[in-house]
């Protein structure tokens, strides 16, 4: 098992992978976890669909690809880079799709306060990333399907108290992913007040 700062340091968003089979244990493992993040007052509202049905992640697939044709692609035009916007465009209309397993990751209602929802679902979506890289599995974090309404639900049958956040897509890689390109500390932190940064100098 490689070391947790190993595994921080080198986690990174995939979007293409090979067809091959993440198999039931590790994928258990892997939501395991999840399970294992914090959430308001415990609440662990999390809930998991793991997908493995082909005309089920298809059907997702096409969902994905169509919001990010319907306006997504021209929002992001104007952030990404083109280098990056390929490689989110590939990941948007079929990289993702393409992976063996799609775990959606979903909020219950019933278990926590709406405005603590979020806070109480994406420790647990990190988890899920950091442990699958640990075990050689490729994934990222895609929001785009959620953006479908209902659609999403209805997919997976999902009862209305139970509402989709994320999809994660899970698979091995086809070949390695370079390191993530990350701004240095001093950039993002600061001692005390906004300005100073940390570490001083």
């Amino acid at each position: 098992m490689p070391d947790f700062f190993d595994v921080v340091h080198t986690q990174r968003a995939a979007r293409s992978f090979l067809p091959d089979d993440v198999d039931d244990e590790t994928v258990a493992r892997i939501l395991t976890a999840a399970t294992h993040a914090p959430s308001a007052e415990n609440s662990q509202p999390f809930v998991f669909i793991v997908v493995r049905d082909a005309e089920v992640r298809a059907a997702i697939g096409t969902l994905t690809e169509r919001i990010w044709h319907g306006g997504a692609r021209a929002l992001e035009e104007q952030r990404l880079s083109p280098a990056f916007l390929r490689e989110v465009h590939d990941g948007a209309t079929g990289g993702v799709a393409g992976a063996p397993v799609l775990v959606v990751v979903c909020g219950d209602t019933r278990r926590t306060f709406a405005n603590a929802m979020d806070a109480s679902i994406f420790p647990a979506v990190q988890n899920l990333l950091l442990a699958a890289h640990a075990l050689g599995v490729g994934s990222t974090l895609t929001t785009l399907p959620v953006l479908g309404g209902d659609e999403l639900s209805t997919h997976l049958g999902l009862p209305p108290e139970v509402v989709p956040v994320a999809v994660v897509p899970l698979g091995y890689l086809p070949k390695p992913l370079g390191p993530p390109r990350r701004e240095p500390l001093p950039e993002k932190a600061h001692l005390n007040r906004y300005g100073t940064p940390f570490p001083p100098a």
